[in-house]
């Protein structure tokens, strides 16, 4: 059977999904077969081009799709069990089911991506490049985005099956359907981003290139990947901590600043200065303004009454922040009243997010803005710095680092921090020191889960989460939480495929 590709107007979408027969049974008469497409060196920049596109989806990783990561975690989350069949309540309830039509969603998003990248990589010798760098680096591309792709896919939900490469008959798609071991899908990963590093791309990209990823970028995504290997695989832990340390250290010796303190911490969100912001390393871009590419982070956080975040009028309750997080900010914290406000609308009593706000003439009263969606930036890199040093146990260049991000914020450095008795008594260990920080400074950001799991085990995940009271956290109830939270369960659909090689995570 043949394979196609829809060619909308700005990006190239691969009709395909992974690890689903049906993926198999395209019939748009419109559609343009695969084999015949790849003519030209621009058919490739065009389908690398749809490959990032993918991206910007809430069921993969755009700036919507904190469903999967946010409202997992303790910062944020609804109150509501009753819309959408309740579905989207299951993930900060830990109730989440197979059948959850939401999880569904994301992993098949998660493989439409991975598949972009894999028929990108399937035909890219078959063109001829006027220009041989190309090649090099839209193959770079394609593998970056892989490689992404897969770090989500392994952390949420462990073994997962892994695709390298454009299936093109049933029997292939068969043969591929089975969970391979996380050790393996973080060997690829490795491999992938180790491969778009020797490519020709540069440090940073320009204006024109943002949204793209860099030399900068894949460090940093290298390093967090070696952090999580070491952290929550069983071998290597030494080995991978240094090569963690290796890359996070080349990302941030590429930075076109001195101190993080010369950038003050609401320029990381200025919609003006998203192409100057020298913290920024990779972001999804969003374009102002434009009713199919604009953002609409800023106005669907706001909460009604408010016009801190766009000129869009809100009727409901925002980006639901839980009073966890509120009590966790330190006194006098320049960020917190930054990144958060308090609805005293008569229906809205709560926290809503503003960190992420354009309320500008151009994002209109219908809430078009021009945020991009901030995948990684320098506050990130030098806390896994820190962290790391923690877990090697040199606490005192690990206190260096979390002064860095400590200082911009106004906060006393951490020999100082330490004395004080109640922030001795929230965080009595460096561990806990840098866990805060991340979760103040990266805040809605799409980490907290991810820091969660990375620094616990699923039995110190229960507990940690158990401990904290029921009153703060809303109506979601932290009594549900058991060590098979500690990973999504596989979609029900992809399990029925193969229920012995596409086995169930236990507890679901």
């Amino acid at each position: 059977m043949k394979k196609y590709i829809l060619i909308p107007a700005l990006s190239v979408v691969v009709a395909l999904s992974s690890c689903k027969k049906e993926f198999l049974q395209q019939t748009n008469p419109n559609a343009i077969i695969v084999e015949n497409y790849f003519k030209s060196e621009n058919d490739v920049l065009l389908a690398v081009n749809g490959a990032y596109q993918s991206l910007r989806s809430s069921n993969t990783m755009g700036e919507n799709s904190g469903l999967f990561t946010d409202e997992r975690s303790d910062d944020a989350g609804r109150n509501d069990n009753q819309s959408n069949a309740g579905e989207p309540f299951q993930f900060n309830d830990f109730s989440l089911l197979p059948s959850n039509s939401y999880l569904k969603s994301h992993w098949l998003a998660l493989y439409q991506s991975i598949t972009r990248s894999n028929v990108i990589l399937s035909n890219i010798d078959k063109v001829t490049f006027t220009t041989p760098a190309n090649k090099a680096t839209y193959s770079a591309e394609a593998k970056f985005i892989r490689a992404i792709m897969y770090f989500e896919l392994v952390r949420k939900w462990g073994a997962v099956p892994l695709v390298t490469k454009q299936l093109l008959t049933t029997d292939e798609v068969t043969a591929s359907t089975f969970r391979v071991p996380e050790a393996d899908v973080y060997a690829q990963i490795v491999a992938d981003l180790k491969d778009a590093l020797n490519s020709g791309l540069p440090n940073f990209q320009p204006v024109a290139g943002i949204g793209r990823t860099s030399k900068a970028a894949i460090n940093a995504y290298l390093g967090k990947v070696y952090l999580t290997m070491a952290a929550t695989l069983p071998a290597g832990k030494a080995e991978n901590l240094a090569s963690a340390n290796t890359y996070l250290m080349a990302a941030y010796n590429m930075r076109g600043f001195g101190n993080l303190s010369e950038i003050p911490y609401a320029d990381v969100f200025d919609v003006a200065k998203k192409t100057t912001c020298k913290e920024l390393i990779f972001q999804i871009s969003y374009k102002q303004g434009d009713i199919n590419y604009s953002s609409s982070i800023a106005a669907n956080n706001q909460a009604r009454g408010e016009s801190i975040n766009s000129l869009k009028v809100s009727t409901g309750i925002g980006g639901n922040v839980k009073t966890d997080l509120i009590n966790e900010y330190e006194t006098g914290d320049l960020r917190k009243d930054f990144s958060v406000k308090y609805a005293n609308d008569a229906n809205v009593k709560d926290w809503f997010i503003t960190k992420f706000r354009d309320a500008s003439t151009t994002a209109t009263v219908n809430g078009y803005g021009g945020n991009d969606w901030i995948m990684m930036r320098y506050a990130d890199v030098i806390l896994m710095l820190a962290e790391v040093a923690n877990l090697q146990g040199n606490d005192a260049v690990a206190a260096q680092y979390l002064d860095m991000v400590r200082a911009r914020a106004g906060r006393p450095l951490y020999a100082v921090a330490k004395t004080d008795p109640v922030y001795a008594a929230n965080f009595p260990t460096m561990k806990l020191a840098i866990l805060h920080e991340r979760r103040v400074e990266l805040a809605f950001e799409h980490h907290r889960w991810f820091d969660l799991i990375r620094n616990f085990t699923a039995s110190e995940l229960v507990s940690y989460l158990k401990a904290k009271p029921q009153a703060t956290y809303g109506i979601a109830k932290l009594s549900n939480v058991t060590t098979k939270d500690r990973y999504f369960p596989i979609p029900f659909d992809e399990v029925k495929l193969d229920p012995a090689k596409m086995y169930q995570n236990p507890g679901y």
